[in-house]
């Protein structure tokens, strides 16, 4: 699944680790997801959107 997170998180000026905190996950996860190595969950997908104020379609899309 491609995703638009790293390009979201850098406009902000947020580290991953910023991220992390808001999300209450780890910075590796952060990371996982951002490179594709990992999908989130349905939960932490909406809990994403609604950090960055947007639609789960906005953030991810399907290979």
């Amino acid at each position: 699944m491609n995703n638009r997170l790293k390009v979201l998180r850098a406009e902000r000026n947020w580290s991953q680790q910023d991220l992390a905190d808001r999300l209450e996950v780890s910075r590796q996860s952060v990371n996982a997801i951002e490179t594709g190595k990992y999908d989130p969950s349905l939960p932490l997908a909406f809990r994403i959107a609604d950090t960055f104020d947007m639609t789960i379609e906005q953030i991810f899309q399907r290979n």
